[in-house]
């Protein structure tokens, strides 16, 4: 039967085959596509691990909890679009229940645990980067295992938080995980900001001193930098910051006044420290129409 080119584009975009591959494999099956892509994978998933060098920055983070035990995970595909596939969606669920009941430690214990169905999870993924036609990885993974309440919270399916808590209630933490999903505090306590932070502080608030202030006297300098540490410190970590969820007090108070104290507390975010190639569009049009 005749394959028309467009077939052959379509089954390279999905399969990362050559163009010849593509060809053969839609001769072999007729022109039907989804046939011609299990026929390619059944030759070894020959170009699957190609498009393992493109910059997966988009994706999901997923969460799996039972009792005292809770996992985030990062998976991360190339476009947006794909996040929202429903084959991407089952696998980047089921890898977080096979973080949590595998019981893995790290993302590379992860990728090696079984998959349902019996491949792993690493070997899964490149069946799905095959059928769907992206970079797909699973990318990090943060676990909390404690004598506590877990409180949990997805945003967007972008940003992911879980906060254990000593005393208090699942209510007080899943609102702390909100602030935390919002406020992304770099520290628990004020008195968690490193020195060296604070000596960086203390340096540019000297340098931002007006001449007024510089004339008053050395005790009365140091009383006004310090009340700016502290007023940074409050604002970089959780327990200073004031509530999302009432913000006439700080999460401290809150905290305080229910009889709980933080445990742990994890935040992943979709893409974080992944440097993302923006695409000059304007330029690949030139380039196509042979102008650049």
């Amino acid at each position: 039967m005749q394959i028309s080119a467009q077939q052959v584009k379509e089954l390279r975009e999905r399969s990362g085959a050559g163009m010849m591959e593509c060809k053969k494999a839609l001769v072999a099956n007729e022109g039907d596509i989804d046939v011609a892509m299990e026929w390619l994978r059944k030759q070894g998933l020959a170009k699957a691990d190609k498009k393992a060098g493109r910059v997966a920055a988009e994706g999901r983070i997923v969460a799996a909890q039972d009792g005292g035990k809770a996992v985030l995970v990062e998976v991360n595909c190339e476009t947006d679009f794909v996040a929202k596939d429903e084959n991407f969606l089952t696998f980047s669920d089921n890898v977080a229940k096979v973080a949590l009941e595998s019981g893995a430690a790290d993302v590379d214990a992860l990728k090696s645990a079984a998959y349902p169905g019996g491949d792993s999870v690493e070997d899964t993924a490149k069946g799905l980067i095959a059928k769907i036609g992206e970079n797909i990885q699973v990318r990090r993974m943060a676990r909390v295992d404690v004598d506590g309440v877990i409180g949990s919270y997805i945003h967007g399916g972008r940003i992911g938080v879980l906060v254990a808590l000593k005393g208090g209630s699942e209510e007080l933490a899943k609102g702390i995980a909100m602030h935390v999903a919002a406020m992304n505090p770099n520290f628990i306590h004020p008195e968690d900001v490193p020195s060296e932070v604070l000596e960086k502080e203390k340096e540019i608030a000297l340098a931002q001193m007006t001449e007024k202030d510089k004339a008053k006297p050395a005790e009365i300098q140091e009383k006004m930098i310090q009340g700016k540490l502290r007023k940074l410190c409050a604002e970089q970590s959780l327990t200073g910051q004031a509530y999302v969820m009432d913000t006439g007090s700080n999460v401290g108070d809150v905290l305080k006044k229910e009889g709980a104290e933080i445990l742990a507390v994890e935040r992943l975010a979709v893409g974080e420290g992944i440097e993302k190639a923006e695409d000059d569009f304007a330029a690949e049009v030139m380039k196509q129409a042979g102008l650049a």
